[in-house]
């Protein structure tokens, strides 16, 4: 099964893209659909409303009388938690519910308002975000649902920026033209993204790769799609990971890569490795063959373990390291000095560029030379900073000096 989030601001047209989907043959879970049957008269959910509430919230038909709840609970934030510790776990229960249900090899597209605001991103094997610009919204809502301006201004308002939503967008559909682009650029996604997806999700292969990746220039999206991927992985490994970070050459800015994001999953052991597989693995991420050697060690370490993304977009590799494999410190040092150290990143481009197809085989050498030069400066570093007593932060930079 492929889950896939779907959200956008009001008036975008999100309902558009959700019909073709279901017309393709995804099952469309809409949240506002069942934020409304879980408050449906004879539902637990509405007599438990009524209790705290009082009578005075339904209308004369017995039907949840909304905005007479709105006033209640929008000025008064402990009535708003109380509306919300009613109705969101009977939300939960359902939306469970109708996921279970939907066959094993279904395309699952949750339709939800307030993903980019609740932050569920993480939840999802793609996150599809529709769009159309803040005065076309406006103008929508007042045309075809006979909004006042200001109601629609101040809803629109109310939500998450574009600016939030692009940071949690894998797919940005753009709904500002005539229905008909939006709807070919849904039926491209189906045929070339999400089905492939799913079928790879289900059989736990990776999306096939060519046999020589190129190196592109770089991609300044890269941080916000590894960012993503990272939420993923985090989101997956909960419980087992040390740290999660984004290593490798698409996390060094202005430096051209193999557009494969290199993200680094931590654990303790290999015990943990092995139980965190089965959850890579529904993620999205299924292991790329057997452990493997890190090929900036040759001492005998831990070989990290690959897991390779079912995504045909978006090429990732999880890398899979224990706690105490040096591989773990250098991958850091390594992706650091580059993004501190203009001359030596140029450098290393250069080796690049002049790889073509040998790629891995003509950047091993100097990248082992590099890690060298590399550790050298991180024990300066750290010498610099145990001298002013500093700590190293948590987000997976190292420390530095500033004055570097």
């Amino acid at each position: 099964m492929l889950r896939v989030g779907l959200t956008g601001g009001i008036g975008a047209g999100k309902s558009t893209v959700a019909r073709r989907l279901a017309d393709h043959g995804a099952v469309v879970v809409d949240a506002d659909r069942i934020a409304r049957e879980v408050v449906e008269p004879g539902t637990d959910g509405l007599a438990a409303v009524v209790e705290a509430f009082g009578p005075g919230v339904l209308d004369d038909d017995g039907r949840l009388d909304r905005p007479a709840l709105g006033r209640v609970v929008f000025a008064d934030e402990q009535a708003r938690l109380r509306l919300n510790a009613i109705v969101h776990p009977r939300i939960a229960v359902r939306t469970h519910e109708l996921f279970a249900a939907a066959p094993a090899d279904a395309v699952v597209v949750h339709d939800v308002p307030l993903l980019v605001e609740n932050r569920l991103g993480a939840g999802y094997h793609l996150v599809l975000v529709v769009h159309a610009p803040a005065p076309e919204r406006v103008r929508r809502l007042v045309a075809e649902r006979g909004m006042a301006e200001a109601d629609a201004l101040a809803r629109v308002s109310a939500q998450a920026d574009d600016d939030a939503r692009r940071a949690a967008a894998d797919v940005w559909l753009d709904n500002t033209g005539a229905p008909q682009v939006v709807l070919a650029a849904v039926d491209d996604l189906w045929a070339g993204r999400l089905v492939p997806f799913e079928a790879g999700v289900r059989s736990r292969r990776p999306a096939p790769r060519p046999a020589h990746v190129a190196v592109v220039d770089p991609d300044p999206t890269w941080p916000a799609q590894a960012a993503r991927v990272v939420a993923r992985v985090a989101a997956a490994a909960a419980g087992r990971a040390h740290q999660v970070d984004h290593v490798g050459p698409t996390a060094v800015p202005g430096l051209p890569a193999e557009d494969v994001l290199d993200i680094q999953l931590v654990v303790d052991d290999r015990a943990a490795a092995d139980a965190v597989r089965e959850a890579l693995e529904d993620a999205g991420f299924p292991p790329a063959g057997g452990d493997r050697w890190d090929g900036s060690s040759d001492r005998g370490v831990p070989p990290e373990r690959l897991h390779a993304a079912c995504d045909p977009g978006r090429a990732a590799d999880v890398h899979v390291r224990t706690a105490t494999s040096p591989a773990v410190r250098e991958q850091l040092v390594l992706r650091d000095w580059l993004r501190e150290h203009g001359t030596e990143r140029d450098a290393y481009a250069a080796v690049q560029r002049a790889a073509a197809g040998a790629y891995r085989a003509a950047t091993r050498p100097w990248l082992r030379d590099a890690l060298s030069r590399a550790l050298a400066w991180d024990a300066e570093c750290r010498r610099a900073e145990a001298g002013r007593g500093d700590r190293a932060g948590s987000d997976g930079r190292l420390p530095r000096d500033p004055a570097r």
